[in-house]
């Protein structure tokens, strides 16, 4: 008998080759068909938002898409926020789920549509007639319109019999937007006159431009122009060209890069959506640049655009650097007269604080120094997200991924890992999070030492507090007491689950990471790094939404 999950199962499988998530009543047959039918992997996670977690790290990290699994009611609700942040962050996955009978709800049923809805992910609900077409409607929706899918079955239909599976058709995906009518011509032609122009032009890429394929147009366009370049904290390393780079903007952005920005006549945005903290709260770009966007959003998304093309990134750029080269156009020059690297130097830092704990500074400096180079940094929310971004170089934007930030939420950490673990297994997989959202996310610390293994690593930044509230409310004279933490040993916590776990009290205790690093990876343990650090130095885009509302 084939039954109706297996249908869902045995479809879904021949799209994805991960799932992630939790077994329960609503998705037992579906997980059953999966292992006995498919060669897709199932990792479980033990909380049912890191299945979703480690499904989204998984797509960011690998460009491919996964499924995660849940149960119906309480097991759905749980992966709410996960969900959240996936559809914010546009990131196309499936989750499966169980739903209320057909017959109508039970006691414990929830309008899993409605919630779904609510966090901006469309639900299909799979019949006994067509399961295996609505999987396929399900993916294709994901993958065109880039968010994630939920499909349900309902309880009373999972194990019905539905027969063989039919053939479906393979999922369409549209083809990258290209510049069409006289008017979209036109901006393109505008855009390459400013170019051509320019004495100091300046190029802006985001993950849109990364996801687009952009990376050697861009590069090819900035040697043509003379380009300075940068990107956002989602597009770092999208550049080929470091030397000339200015690293990411915003307020991870180094001071005297970001004051050489506001020096630019012209700039060009690539695929970036132009949010509060990448335009530094409006001041990213002096009143005199002319600023213009390409991207696949319907209209220019800050008002400080002069010029939109609405277009896929590497369209525009391609088409640019045509332009550019027919018409004998000469570098600016300008790039070579600058000395980028010593703009992008960051404060050091003094080793140990006025408290007496380490500076986060240092310490991330020396970290920076001491991580493996073939590396997939996954990061948690929180006040301590400044550091990787500000001090460990990424030598592209699948290498470094902010799961939690799009949706402003912590506690999405750890089942990071095993997403990233599975979709770069030649990497090592280094975990960034506070003691907060480190707390909030533990359920999935097993998960992540049990599938990266020694290839893992995390660095906890542990204040004993929830630092972004002390920066931003604590400074005001409001009650700290519900902003603190009580110290966690983290080191002992990652034992328990087979982990090494090392207490950073000094600057020699960050030793074990390069002695590990040099360790063979089958011989080596996941590696917990509790870094006890100083909640009184404050990241500099943190003292950025601070001076915005104060």
């Amino acid at each position: 008998m084939t039954t109706v999950s297996a249908h869902v199962a045995l479809t879904l499988g021949r799209h994805v080759d991960h799932v992630f998530g939790v077994m329960g009543n609503g998705n037992a047959y579906f997980l059953d068909a999966l292992e006995r039918s498919t060669r897709a992997q199932f990792t479980a996670v033990r909380h049912e938002a890191g299945g979703v977690v480690a499904a989204d790290a998984f797509c960011r990290a690998s460009g491919r898409l996964a499924a995660a699994t849940a149960t119906y009611g309480a097991g759905f609700t749980n992966t709410l926020t996960a969900l959240a942040e996936a559809v914010q962050a546009h990131v196309p996955l499936v989750l499966v789920v169980g739903d209320e009978p057909t017959s109508g709800p039970r006691a414990w049923d929830v309008d899993q549509i409605a919630m779904a809805s609510a966090v901006g992910a469309r639900t299909y609900t799979v019949g006994r007639a067509d399961a295996a077409a609505t999987t396929v409607i399900a993916i294709e929706h994901a993958l065109t319109y880039r968010v994630p899918t939920v499909l349900a079955i309902p309880y009373d239909v999972a194990a019905l019999d539905a027969g063989p599976v039919p053939a479906a058709p393979e999922p369409r995906v549209p083809t990258p937007l290209a510049p069409r009518g006289a008017f979209a011509e036109a901006s393109v032609r505008e855009l390459a006159d400013a170019l051509a122009t320019a004495s100091r032009p300046f190029l802006l890429a985001g993950r849109g431009a990364w996801i687009s394929g952009a990376r050697d147009a861009l590069g090819h366009l900035a040697d043509v122009t003379g380009a300075v370049t940068a990107s956002t904290a989602l597009g770092r390393g999208i550049f080929p060209r470091p030397e000339f780079d200015l690293g990411v903007t915003g307020g991870f952005g180094a001071e005297g890069a970001m004051e050489l920005v506001r020096e630019a006549d012209v700039a060009v945005v690539f695929g970036a959506s132009l949010n509060q903290f990448t335009m530094r709260f409006g001041d990213l770009f002096a009143p005199g640049t002319r600023v213009f966007q390409v991207d696949v959003a319907p209209t220019a998304t800050h008002p400080h655009v002069a010029g939109f093309v609405r277009a896929d990134a590497a369209s525009v750029a391609e088409t640019l650097v045509t332009e550019l080269i027919e018409a004998k156009s000469e570098p600016s020059g300008w790039r070579e007269s600058i000395d980028i690297a010593a703009l992008r130097a960051y404060e050091q830092g003094d080793s140990v604080a006025a408290d007496g704990r380490l500076d986060p500074r240092t310490v991330a400096n020396r970290i920076g120094e001491l991580l493996p180079q073939d590396r997939v940094v996954v990061s948690d929310g929180g006040h301590f997200i400044g550091w990787a971004n500000m001090y460990w170089p990424v030598a592209s934007p699948d290498r470094l991924m902010m799961i939690g930030t799009a949706f402003q939420s912590i506690g999405l950490g750890w089942p990071s890992v095993p997403g990233a673990a599975l979709a770069r297994p030649e990497s090592t997989i280094v975990l960034t999070t506070g003691d907060g959202g480190g707390l909030m996310a533990l359920a999935d610390l097993e998960s992540a030492v049990r599938v990266a293994a020694g290839r893992g690593i995390a660095v906890v930044w542990n204040d004993a507090a929830y630092g972004a509230e002390i920066n931003l409310y604590g400074l005001k004279g409001l009650a700290r007491e519900p902003m603190m933490i009580p110290e966690v040993d983290f080191a002992a916590l990652a034992a328990g689950v087979g982990a090494e776990g090392v207490v950073v009290r000094t600057m020699a205790d960050l030793e074990r990471l390069a002695t590990w690093s040099a360790e063979p990876e089958a011989s080596r343990r996941f590696l917990v790094l509790d870094c006890r650090i100083s909640g009184d130095v404050i990241a500099p885009y943190q003292q950025e939404i601070i001076r915005v509302n104060s």
